[in-house]
């Protein structure tokens, strides 16, 4: 099967002052469209490395990632930038908005790379905003927005491009529990709606046991975790 996300044998290594340190081996990982999965881990193990080796930002040492087919090794510097805008979603911790620019254009950013068809971004954006209950602040600017808002508008510039894989690191990290627990909802909800693929790293076991499928990043390979949540429970109530 070559549809999803396929990681297999991804080792990761740095050079330190102690030698080398490997922080991934061997992990594998495999998704298929719709799939929704958390991976936790003690900081320093290796998440966001394993999160940014998935979304193109850093190279592995060994090992392959794949998405829907295209292995990303077989691809150019050029080749990578133009499928990580068409196919990868970021949300960061930090949700990294203009300041200069209103909610609308900070949405439309990554559509300017010229790599998709703009012909309806500006429909589809607002559309993704009225989803996250901002319709009314589509013009003002991120100075003016809360935390849990500018956040929101993070998963909307993430979701412009209609992605197939949603990355998400840390994405309530610098929320307070009640924002997070709705952003955390509202990530879960909108990967669901779209059927894009969904990775969150995070440290926050509230948020983690919220997601059917949970893995722990343990000695460099991610081994998965029974969650207690009943979730088609949560998705029934």
């Amino acid at each position: 099967m070559t549809d999803g996300l396929r990681v297999q044998q991804l080792t990761k290594h740095f050079d330190s002052a102690a030698g080398e340190l490997t922080i991934l081996r061997d992990a594998e990982l495999s998704m298929s469209t719709g799939d929704s999965v958390v991976i936790t881990g003690p900081s320093g193990s290796g998440k966001s490395t394993l999160l940014y080796i998935v979304g193109m930002l850093d190279q592995p040492s060994s090992g392959t990632v794949s998405l829907n087919g295209v292995d990303f090794s077989s691809l150019s510097s050029a080749d990578q930038a133009q499928f990580r805008n068409e196919q990868i979603g970021f949300v960061f911790q930090d949700h990294h908005l203009l300041p200069q620019c209103s909610v609308l254009e900070n949405v439309l950013l990554p559509t300017l790379a010229g790599f998709t068809d703009r012909s309806d971004a500006v429909d589809r954006a607002k559309a993704l905003l009225d989803r996250v209950g901002l319709s009314d602040r589509i013009q003002h600017f991120p100075a003016i927005l809360s935390g849990g808002e500018r956040q929101r508008v993070a998963v909307c510039r993430a979701l412009i491009n209609q992605p197939v894989l949603l990355l998400a690191d840390e994405p309530t990290g610098n929320l307070d529990p009640v924002t997070a627990e709705s952003v955390g909802s509202l990530l879960l909800e909108v990967s669901n709606e779209q059927q894009t693929m969904l990775v969150c790293v995070t440290h926050s076991m509230e948020l983690a046991n919220r997601f059917p499928v949970h893995y722990e990043l343990s000695q460099g390979k991610l081994v998965e975790v029974s969650n207690k949540l009943d979730h088609s429970a949560e998705a029934n109530a």
